[in-house]
C-alpha cells in the first residue's frame, strides 16, 4: 500500500516540484507550493464545481426536507424518504466531504517531501527520466519564511482564510432557524456555527505544529475555493440554474 501511495502521489508529486525548479529556477519551493496546489485545485474543479451545485440543490430542496422530518418522525423512515429525495433530485451531499478528503494525501505528501526526504536536497533515484536537477533550490518563501520549519504566521494565515470559506460556505448552508423549535435543525445550525469557529483554530495548530508548507498549502487552497466558488455561483446565475438573488 505505501509502494502505491507512493508511485501515485509522492512521487508525481517530487517530480513536479523538482520539475518547476528545473523550468523556472527563480522561483523558491514556497512559489513552487502554490503554483502545485493551484494546478491541483484546478484538477479538481469538476467535483468542486459539483459541490457548490450540490449546496445550491440542499438549499432548493430544504423545504421538502423540512416536510419529511415533520412527517416522518420513525428515523429509519425518515432517512429512507430523505435518500429517496437526493436520489429523486440527484444530490450527493457528501460531494463537498470527497473534495477535502482527496486532498488530504496530498498534503502528506508534501509533509514527506519538505520533511522527511531531505528537502531541499534533491533525491536523484526518485525522479522520472525527463526531469532535470536543478541547480539550486531555495526553501525561503518570497525571501521572509523557510517553509520547512514552523510559521506562526503562516498558520494564522490559514487559520484566517479558513474562516471566511467557513463562513461564505455556511452562509447559504445554514439551515433557517426553526420556528416550530424543531431539535434536529437547531442542533445542525448550532454545530455548524461552532465549528466556523472551532475548526479554524484546529487548522492554525495542525499547520503551525507540522511545518509552513503545511500552512501554505492551506492557505493556497482556502484562497482557491472562495474565489472558485465565486465565479462558479456566478456561471451558474448565468445558466439560469441560480436565482440572480442567491
Amino acid at each position: 500500500m505505501s509502494a502505491l501511495y507512493h508511485a501515485i502521489i509522492v512521487n508525481p508529486l517530487y517530480n513536479g516540484l523538482i520539475g518547476l525548479f528545473a523550468i523556472a529556477p527563480w522561483i523558491d519551493a514556497g512559489i513552487a507550493v502554490v503554483i502545485l496546489t493551484i494546478l491541483v485545485r484546478l484538477i479538481l474543479y469538476p467535483l468542486s464545481r459539483k459541490a457548490v451545485l450540490t449546496q445550491v440543490r440542499m438549499q432548493e430542496i430544504a423545504p421538502e426536507l423540512a416536510k419529511l422530518k415533520e412527517k416522518y418522525k420513525d428515523s429509519e423512515e425518515q432517512a429512507r424518504k430523505t435518500l429517496e429525495l437526493y436520489k429523486e433530485k440527484s444530490v450527493n451531499p457528501f460531494s463537498g466531504v470527497l473534495v477535502l478528503l482527496i486532498q488530504l494525501p496530498i498534503i502528506f505528501a508534501l509533509y514527506r517531501i519538505f520533511l522527511q526526504a531531505g528537502f531541499p536536497q534533491v533525491n536523484t533515484a526518485l525522479l522520472y527520466s525527463f526531469v532535470h536537477v536543478p541547480e539550486h533550490i531555495s526553501i525561503m518563501f518570497l525571501g521572509l519564511f523557510d517553509i520547512t520549519q514552523k510559521s506562526w504566521i503562516l498558520a494564522l494565515l490559514a487559520a484566517a482564510s479558513t474562516y471566511f470559506q467557513l463562513k461564505i460556505a455556511t452562509a447559504r448552508a445554514l439551515p433557517p432557524k426553526s420556528e416550530k423549535g424543531n431539535f434536529a435543525d437547531d442542533l445542525s445550525r448550532s454545530m455548524q456555527t461552532q465549528m466556523k469557529y472551532f475548526f479554524p483554530i484546529l487548522v492554525f495548530f495542525i499547520a503551525y505544529k507540522i511545518s509552513g508548507v503545511i500552512a501554505l498549502y492551506w492557505l493556497t487552497s482556502n484562497l482557491f475555493t472562495i474565489g472558485q466558488e465565486i465565479v462558479v455561483r456566478k456561471n451558474l446565475k448565468k445558466e439560469g440554474i441560480i436565482p440572480a438573488q442567491a
